[in-house]
């Protein structure tokens, strides 16, 4: 089969992150055993209770060889652009496959897929690996999980593997992303009639801490220290979400909440920034909670590896991209870069989609890579 094919048979299953990715992680599984895979799965239970897995597979003897990282969820689907056809019936118009994951990042695993299917088994001189992960979409859980408790990837680290993360570069060499943290605070009032004194605005205890988000916004986006070149922006982009759930103007607030999602780059500590968030909270009164951290990923762009890669994929240089990635969590690996087919500008839209030409020049690059690298 190839990509195309291949993408396509993923992209029918709904595997949006607040659903199980169960029956697509057993379809990817049945198709590494077919090819004569190793596989050791992984599996655990979300903070909802649903059941997710993740898998890594290895082809081949020994040690290195090649590391290819994707992950089997996606973002919801609603709304999607067409009537015509759902965004899990994968659709090809105009040189475009369309259909949620397509893009992000069914796509890039089909590449891979199709890439390993042109590679004689008597041909490997080190060995092909192969991981597919839960929960990138939502927080990096089944990364971390494969970071945590996977053999193989203890293997690969060891083994000095050289590592892919092969989400949406546009095929260009990736060396650094930004991290990604979250943190929640929360107020707690009492809901009444606001011509009364029976109630209590949960936005009063807010309303100082919003202050310190806004000073701690305006500083970081004007102290160079909070600023790297490298990046597009070059600040760490510390977005402010506020929400008190009120839907009518003559009743107190019962409860306020505010998110605060920014991206640290190299060489900054984001934990002085949680911190000092967090001393805020309780000075106000407010519940604290960090959902999500994530460090950037950084491999020198002289380094040997990536400049063998640049080399290998025809690139110019290696760049960097603002989002993050499953690599947060596989730092443990030393040679590690991003690199897939379609753009990141394609992902998590409501036409999702990755052109045909993508498809194919990722899967060339991939058996490239596999080639130089284990055969």
């Amino acid at each position: 089969m190839n990509a195309q094919q291949y993408v396509s048979e993923l992209i029918r299953f709904d595997s949006v992150s607040s659903k199980s990715n169960v029956p697509v992680t057993d379809s990817v599984e049945r198709t590494l055993k077919q090819m004569g895979f190793e596989i050791e799965r992984l599996e655990y239970d979300d903070a909802n209770g649903v059941r997710k897995a993740s898998i890594v597979g290895k082809l081949g003897k020994g040690a290195g060889g090649m590391a290819y990282f994707g992950h089997t969820d996606v973002v919801p689907a609603s709304p999607w652009f067409s009537n015509e056809h759902g965004p899990f019936e994968p659709t090809v118009k105009e040189g475009r496959l369309y259909g949620r994951g397509s893009c992000d990042m069914k796509g890039s695993v089909a590449c891979m897929l199709a890439a390993v299917e042109r590679i004689r088994v008597a041909d490997l001189r080190q060995p092909i690996y192969v991981t597919c992960t839960a929960d990138e979409e939502i927080g990096y859980g089944g990364a971390r999980d494969v970071a945590k408790r996977s053999q193989l990837f203890r293997e690969m680290v060891a083994g000095h593997s050289k590592g892919i993360i092969g989400e949406p570069t546009h095929l260009e060499v990736v060396h650094a992303h930004k991290g990604t943290f979250g943190i929640v605070a929360t107020s707690i009032g009492k809901a009444s009639h606001s011509s009364t004194r029976e109630g209590l605005n949960a936005n009063l205890a807010m309303i100082p801490f919003l202050s310190e988000m806004k000073a701690i916004h305006d500083e970081v986006e004007s102290d160079p220290a909070w600023q790297h070149p490298e990046f597009d922006p070059p600040v760490i982009s510390w977005n402010i979400g506020i929400n008190d759930f009120t839907y009518a103007g003559n009743i107190t607030a019962p409860q306020s909440v505010c998110t605060v999602y920014f991206r640290p780059m190299p060489g900054q500590d984001p934990e002085s920034l949680v911190a000092r968030a967090q001393a805020t909270a309780e000075r106000c009164g407010l519940r604290f909670e960090v959902r999500n951290r994530a460090m950037p990923l950084y491999v020198d762009p002289n380094c040997e590896f990536i400049q063998e890669l640049v080399k290998l994929a025809d690139r110019p240089r290696a760049t960097t991209v603002a989002y993050g990635t499953d690599g947060a969590m596989l730092t443990d690996l030393k040679q590690l870069a991003v690199l897939g087919p379609g753009h990141i500008a394609q992902a998590h839209t409501w036409d999702e989609w990755i052109a045909l030409d993508q498809l194919d020049r990722g899967t060339a690059i991939y058996e490239k890579l596999i080639r130089q690298w284990c055969c």
